[in-house]
């Protein structure tokens, strides 16, 4: 009597076939790569999606709450006394007694958000804004707010939230990477902000520009030389060969499959991406809208455009980094500046996509990843604050006009309707028809995700 066959793990089968995954995925690539026209196929999400993508305008260094959308009465009335309760056990450096504003808060819209002068033309949006007043966070550093922020965790190396989001979703262009960040800080965490760890390298998020002058920020390599498309195919189809025999050898290397596919898509971006990074077919009207043509706000207007034609085509998420908002010293000058930098371009952002029918499926996240305290610190500073601080969202399914969250008197603790970064993390990825705690990936003997073992979808904001 002869023994049944020990049946194959679907990883032999894969060995012995000689086909790891990067040699499917390599067949797939090959097989559309005349046309380089068929999107990447995306997971199903697992409920109704409101949004299909997120634009993230990060504002390094930490905006302070109770000088943009926080408006604290108590905090005029009681500037120079000391703060009336205890402070943290742990703060980043000593603050002493409360310090008013310096900019006035006025009513905008038909919702009454009081937003400060810093934003003028942001508070002209505020209609379409759902503001999020009780953000909190676990870190007074940079370093570990930003990683906090990006990826769930302050103290491991964790895939970053574009990078999730990516393998959840995958991507609507084959001919773009799913995650693009703009400008992206190269301290405070680094890489890591957008960084794949552990998820397949496809999501890692590809960086436009960083240590350069945004409208020098481009693609490297993005044009060939020798501008003959025919000849770059048959140099990746001959390096294609190699890498199925190598991987045929040794049954499958993550590595190895990783750069096949960025081989790949970077063969693909030529024949989309210059025209995308390219800003000279937009209209005066639109570069006006931005400010793309005023000194000052040109820079910031560059990536938001940029961060509405990548989405436009279909890039998951995008992100645009602005900076450095941290005022331990001249926050009346220095915060003044900053948010001049910003007002008009991001307003331009809002209202452009709405006219293109756009920001209804199209999730725009703005905020620091802490604020400041209500208490001053030197002559005209605040510290960093990660017991409460502001973000808003708008567009993609959130509730407009709307406020969510409630700080104390004077904007220094979250006292009701809490929403911690986990949270955050979760009601985003909801947003995107994602469920946050079944989007896990397994990895050194468990199950991984953005939130780990906590937050709380914040039904509430939501449309």
């Amino acid at each position: 009597m002869h023994d049944l066959p020990t049946p194959l793990t679907r990883r032999q089968m894969l060995q012995q076939c000689s086909a790891g995954f990067g040699h499917l995925a390599l067949i797939g690539l090959l097989a559309s790569a005349g046309s380089a026209r068929a999107a990447m196929p995306a997971p199903r999400p697992l409920f109704r999606p409101r949004a299909k993508r997120i634009i993230f305008l990060f504002m390094h260094g930490g905006p302070s709450h109770v000088d943009t959308f926080d408006w604290k009465p108590a905090l005029v009335r009681d500037s120079g006394k000391p703060l009336p309760f205890a402070k943290p056990r742990i703060q980043f450096a000593q603050t002493s007694n409360l310090r008013k504003s310096p900019w006035e808060f006025r009513p905008h819209g038909q919702c009454g958000a009081m937003v400060s002068d810093l934003f003028p033309e942001v508070g002209a949006c505020a209609d379409d804004l759902c503001f999020l007043k009780s953000v909190h966070g676990t870190n007074e550093a940079h370093g570990g707010a930003l990683l906090k922020l990006h990826t769930g965790s302050d103290t491991f190396v964790r895939p970053s939230l574009g990078s999730w989001i990516s393998y959840g979703l995958g991507s609507e262009n084959a001919n773009l990477p799913s995650f693009i960040t703009i400008n992206p800080t190269l301290g405070h965490g680094g890489v890591g902000n957008w960084s794949s760890a552990f998820l397949p390298a496809v999501h890692q998020g590809t960086p436009l520009g960083g240590g350069v002058p945004v409208e020098k920020a481009t693609v490297h390599y993005l044009h060939d030389p020798g501008d003959n498309a025919a000849l770059q195919r048959a140099q990746l189809d001959f390096l294609g060969e190699a890498n199925r025999e190598h991987l045929a050898r040794v049954g499958g290397d993550p590595m190895l499959e990783a750069r096949i596919e960025s081989f790949e898509l970077a063969f693909r971006m030529q024949s989309e991406a210059p025209e995308i990074l390219s800003l000279d077919g937009e209209t005066p009207a639109t570069r006006r809208l931005y400010g793309l043509d005023t000194p000052g706000t040109a820079s910031f207007a560059r990536q938001c455009l940029l961060a509405r034609r990548l989405s436009e085509r279909g890039v998951r998420f995008v992100q645009a980094t602005h900076g450095y908002w941290d005022q331990h010293e001249d926050l009346t000058r220095d915060h003044g500046r900053l948010a001049s930098e910003v007002d008009r371009p991001i307003a331009g952002l809002l209202r452009d996509l709405k006219s293109r029918g756009l920001l209804e499926e199209t999730l725009v996240l703005w905020g620091g990843e802490f604020g400041r305290t209500p208490t001053l610190q030197g002559r005209d500073g605040r510290d960093h604050h990660p017991q409460a601080f502001t973000m808003w969202m708008a567009g993609g399914g959130v509730r407009a006009g709307f406020s969510y969250g409630v700080t104390d008197e004077y904007g220094f603790y979250c006292v009701d309707q809490k929403m911690h970064v986990h949270d955050l993390h979760a009601t985003l990825l909801a947003l995107l028809g994602l469920d946050h705690e079944a989007l896990t990936y397994r990895h050194a003997g468990r199950d991984f995700r953005l939130t780990d073992v906590h937050g709380d979808v914040i039904r509430a904001v939501m449309a």
